[in-house]
């Protein structure tokens, strides 16, 4: 996981499925080549975190699982 400073103004950001119209905890996140970067919806110009492939799926199941139970 790497915190960047990057212009991302060009990423394909998307706001998560969870995220509401009047919601506090929003997220936005960008699926890259290579990885997944995710950002506070409010701060876009603010930090994000970047995730490598591997990790981002290990962390997406194990949210799927937490779910289901």
């Amino acid at each position: 996981m790497v915190s960047s400073n990057q212009d991302d103004s060009a990423f394909p950001w998307f706001k998560s499925s969870y995220s509401g119209g009047n919601t506090t905890e929003c997220i936005e996140a960008a699926v890259l080549a290579e990885s997944t970067a995710v950002r506070d919806s409010k701060v876009p110009d603010g930090p994000r975190l970047t995730f490598g492939r591997a990790a981002w799926t290990r962390f997406l199941t194990s949210l799927q699982s937490t779910v289901t139970e």
